[in-house]
């Protein structure tokens, strides 16, 4: 087995500051401690552990937030369902790593290192600063990432020997563990790796043992494997009020990258997805953006985004940007040809009413569908774009028709229109619209001008019938 481990050492600075483009100095403190801080602030003299009071007195600029462990958690199960791109098998380890079991993966993407490099710029591309290392056990990649060594070990044999320089902190155990192994000398895992079994189980008891014995893979260490949700869901609060929408399309874009990742691990896509604004004043807006056919494409949602953003006036600043996408509906990869000049540009026209709708609105961008009606003037009806077309055959019909029959002049029992027409064929017999109180009765005839040009004509039926031009054939 093969275990990549994903430690997230910044967590709670990458989730306050994963929508902001250039943050101004600013850490979050756990109590009255600075637990992290972004690198403005760091080059004022402020590092994590340092007091409140130290911290502004080095940067009284400083703008300090208080830890949110709820928000963190969250980034957390975010990621690990982003993860599932990869393989299916992923387990948390609360409250910074996520594991990826990878054997299975390594055929189809080429090994571990083309799997570790997707993984690394597809995090940053979601906001996110990440560790990474492989080991065959889970608990082995987690010490090594929590060490800040990104390394790859591939065989059982080595992991004692790569685990053995690390620092106590690793382990993470009760606070008495930690000082009374340094009470006795030990300093890394190799000093604890070297003392005797039973007396370490008889002072510091089994479960470090076990522990120990889990990273080196002599005991199995099973894992729960994440299950994600059925519909996406990801937020940020954004460290400063942002006024112009323009602005949230760096936060927007972060989030659209997540949501392909989720529809990427679930093999499926979105027509729709929800992009809402909370604002000062705790009020919402919401931007519906809208797609032909499913797709998962970041590049194209981000696209989208930002032609709705450019049309949206901010009645207040914004606090928090989320999206939603409620359906996820099954999406096929793509068949590609066997040489490259074979793929065409089949779809494009989907991505050009996107567009379209995203920048005029979907109500200016429609589609044209049939219904089951004999009425040549109520055929035709708006829709979606991908309406599906029925299949009705009612003969020869022109594509132009006018939007009120036009009369025309009949000389001897000739129609005239721009001169004498000659009736081709006909008449088809319309009779229809007695139920709605639009009634019609008439007799249609395909009838060719002096021009030699093609005209749709019909005569009405009764006492007094009278000619009309209806449609123009191309």
């Amino acid at each position: 087995m093969l275990w990549i481990a994903l430690h997230l050492p910044q967590l709670p600075l990458d989730t306050l500051l994963r929508g902001a483009v250039l943050p101004d100095a600013c850490a979050v403190a756990q109590g009255q401690r600075v637990l992290a801080c972004e690198r403005k602030a760091r080059l004022r003299g402020v590092r994590s552990g340092m007091s409140l009071a130290a911290a502004s007195a080095l940067a009284p600029q400083l703008n300090t937030f208080a830890r949110d462990p709820a928000a963190e958690t969250e980034a957390l199960l975010g990621i690990a369902a982003w993860a599932m791109q990869f393989t299916p098998n992923v387990a948390l380890d609360f409250p910074d790593t996520v594991l990826l079991e990878v054997s299975d993966s390594l055929k189809l993407f080429g090994g571990e290192e083309p799997i570790e490099r997707a993984l690394r710029e597809d995090v940053a591309e979601i906001g996110f600063g990440v560790s990474i290392a492989a080991a065959p056990t889970p608990l082995a990649a987690c010490w090594l990432t929590r060490a800040g060594i990104e390394r790859t070990i591939m065989d059982v044999e080595e992991i004692e020997a790569a685990l053995a320089p690390l620092p106590l902190a690793v382990l993470r155990s009760e606070p008495e563990t930690v000082q009374g192994l340094e009470a006795i000398g030990a300093a890394t895992l190799g000093d604890v790796f070297a003392l005797p079994r039973d007396g370490l189980a008889r002072r510091f008891g089994q479960v470090l043992l076990d522990d120990l014995d889990r990273a080196l893979g002599k005991l199995p260490d099973p894992r729960t494997f994440y299950a994600p949700p059925a519909r996406f869901h990801a937020g940020i609060e954004l460290p400063s009020e942002m006024t112009q929408p323009e602005a949230l399309l760096f936060a927007a874009k972060r989030l659209l990258a997540q949501l392909a990742g989720f529809l990427a691990a679930r093999s499926g896509g979105i027509q729709r997805c929800l992009l809402r604004l909370r604002h000062r004043d705790a009020g919402i807006t919401e931007i519906a953006i809208g797609l032909v056919a499913p797709s998962r494409d970041a590049a194209h949602f981000t696209l989208l985004a930002r032609e709705r953003l450019g049309r949206v006036v901010l009645r207040e600043p914004v606090r928090a940007i989320s999206i939603e996408a409620d359906d996820v509906l099954p999406l096929a990869g793509d068949n590609l040809g066997l040489f490259p000049e074979e793929s065409g540009t089949l779809g494009n026209w989907q991505r050009l009413i996107e567009r379209l709708r995203a920048r005029l609105g979907a109500e200016a961008v429609q589609g044209q569908a049939l219904k089951a009606e004999h009425r040549p003037g109520r055929i035709g009806m708006t829709g979606e774009p991908d309406t599906k077309q029925l299949a009705l055959d009612f003969g020869e019909r022109p594509f132009w028709l006018l939007n009120h029959p036009r009369p025309i002049e009949e000389i001897g029992s000739v129609p005239h229109y721009r001169g004498p027409l000659e009736l081709l064929a006909g008449p088809e017999r319309i009779e229809s619209g007695w139920w709605d109180g639009d009634d019609i009765r008439r007799d249609y005839f395909i009838a060719r001008t002096a021009g030699n040009a093609m005209v749709w004509v019909f005569r009405e039926r009764g006492a007094q019938a009278k000619w009309y031009l209806h449609g123009l054939f191309a």
